[in-house]
């Protein structure tokens, strides 16, 4: 590693991240520039391509490297702490990450994974990374416009240490497309990649070497004149700073994973003001399980990606998994938030169902003043949010699953989209009911989709409370939907649609926790079902 950046002073306006061993200095670089075209354009690295500029198509993946766990910050994971001193490398769309977020990381484009000149052997595969390998062997590129992405990703995930069954390949690969080879032969190679010998550069070893770690510790160790990374990009390192900063400027925006951000630049074409970075808040990057007398709940800082936040909530939730699996796509949810997609608040976000209807709350602070809210109360109106100028989400809390006692807590969520995988939702659900001697003694529905914000069906949750867990008093409730929405009609649904997908989703609830005895028959809006045919109920038409 030739990485020292403890030698280059200190810069305002500067971003340094480190590239193939070496230091690199991005000085006023714009705030919204991003990293693909820095790639592209200042350091000639075009095998980063840009297919649709809105993080969708995959071509633009590379990964990215960031050093966690480290004594002093509050790493991610199941509960507070971590593995100390771990590089963590991810795939992320560099069409819509914007330079200055990558200050104190380490990139790698498809260009790094080629041998150190003089290091090969002479034979042409065995210069080979075992990623590239397996995609030429197993013929997986046509075109090629799409490849390195596809490489990237299956690499971040090879550096993983996952066992590549093709389930997980086909996960991994959810954020890429291919409009001309076909998915089975570069599925074929994720398979097969760990086959090979691990390579002397960027083996998972070399990955985590002494070295790495060193230079990379060095590089977020240098020190800054201020939090002004770029011109109108402020990036504070502590809450506190943070606070301060978006109390002084309310009319700043606030930036986590730019997912959404991103495309305003890339898309829009928009303009736009002051940045307010989170992402290099330690006092955010945590998850939390507080347990109290009574109960608990799981706590997810600000600065959390939706990988890590998902885990952890589907570590509680296990019912939850595909739900988080159907979630944009990795490289989305490496970049992405939990609180941003909450502050976000689209009325077509797949997290706030669920959460609503968990009984989620979110923490919020202006300057020294914090208060909680429940998620509920945060949307007042399409895109309106009871948020005081300057103020902001610090965390959202989850309440932890019931203990099995006297009462039974069943808990779902489910997305009806044109595709299943990254895809926006038509109609999303939440349901959280808990059940007593075979009464519904408490009933909590939330929809997105379904009207201009993330909402409660209270009218259908009135309808359910007190009356028997059982198919009658579910199919007597799902009338009462009409009353909690008036659904619009747009490209992915219609409203009659949605208002029959939402009462065969509430019917799809009860019938995944008292299954349909084989043989029998029941009926879902009046079509005659089987068990079999459950799960393809609510997507039917979809």
């Amino acid at each position: 590693m030739a990485a020292h950046p403890e030698k280059y002073p200190a810069k305002t306006d500067c971003v340094r991240f480190m590239l193939d061993g070496h230091v690199i200095e991005a000085s006023d670089v714009p705030a919204t520039r991003t990293l693909l075209q820095y790639l592209r354009e200042d350091l000639g690295r075009t095998g980063t391509k840009e297919g649709c500029a809105e993080g969708d198509c995959g071509a633009c993946t590379v990964v990215v490297g960031e050093l966690v766990g480290e004594p002093g910050t509050n790493a991610v994971g199941g509960t507070e702490g971590g593995i100390e001193g771990r590089i963590e490398y991810r795939a992320v769309n560099s069409c819509i990450r914007f330079m200055p977020t990558l200050h104190g990381r380490e990139v790698i484009s498809v260009e790094s994974l080629q041998p150190a000149r003089g290091g090969g052997t002479g034979n042409g595969d065995d210069e080979l990374h075992p990623v590239q390998r397996a995609m030429l062997e197993c013929h997986a590129s046509q075109c090629g416009f799409c490849t390195p992405g596809f490489v990237m990703s299956l690499f971040a995930f090879y550096l993983g240490g996952q066992d590549a069954n093709r389930e997980a390949i086909v996960d991994a690969l959810a954020g890429n497309l291919c409009r001309c080879t076909g998915y089975r032969p570069i599925i074929d190679a994720g398979c097969r990649m760990h086959s090979y010998p691990e390579p002397a550069r960027w083996s998972r070893a070399d990955a985590q070497s002494p070295a790495r770690h060193a230079a990379l510790q060095a590089l977020r160790g240098a020190p800054d004149t201020n939090s002004q990374r770029a011109p109108g990009f402020f990036a504070p390192t502590s809450l506190n700073e943070l606070a301060s900063l978006y109390q002084a400027r309310p009319d700043a925006l606030l930036l986590a994973g730019g997912t959404d951000i991103g495309l305003w630049v890339t898309k829009h074409l928009r303009d736009l003001p002051a940045l307010i970075y989170v992402g290099d808040v330690a006092e955010l990057k945590y998850v939390r399980e507080v347990v109290y007398e009574g109960g608990g709940m799981l706590k997810i800082g600000a600065a959390v990606s939706l990988t890590d936040a998902c885990a952890a909530i589907v570590g509680r939730y296990p019912m939850l998994a595909e739900l988080a699996n159907r979630f944009a796509s990795p490289p989305i949810r490496n970049s992405g938030t939990l609180c941003g997609n909450i502050a976000n608040g689209s009325p077509i976000g797949d997290a706030m169902p669920i959460l609503i209807a968990l009984g989620a709350s979110v923490l919020l602070q202006r300057g020294n003043t914090t208060r909680t809210l429940a998620l509920e109360n945060l949307y007042l109106g399409y895109q309106k949010k009871a948020l005081q100028p300057g103020e902001f989400i610090v965390a959202v809390r989850i309440p932890l699953p019931l203990a099995a006692e006297a009462r039974t807590q069943r808990v779902a969520s489910y997305k009806i989209s044109k595709r299943f995988d990254q895809d926006i939702s038509a109609v999303c659900s939440g349901y959280a009911m808990e059940i007593s001697n075979g009464v519904i003694v408490s009933a909590r529905i939330a929809y997105g989709g379904m009207a201009a914000i993330p909402q409660r069906a209270k009218h259908t949750e009135a309808a359910l409370t007190g009356q028997p867990w059982s198919e009658a008093t579910i199919s007597a409730a799902v009338p009462a939907l009409a009353a909690d929405f008036q659904p619009l009609s747009d490209m992915r649904a219609s409203s009659a649609y949605r208002l029959q997908v939402a009462g065969a989703l509430l019917k799809r609830f009860y019938f995944e926790y008292n299954p349909v005895a084989t043989g029998q028959a029941s009926r879902v809006n009046g079509i005659e079902i089987d068990r079999i045919e459950i799960d393809h109920v609510a997507s039917a038409g979809a």
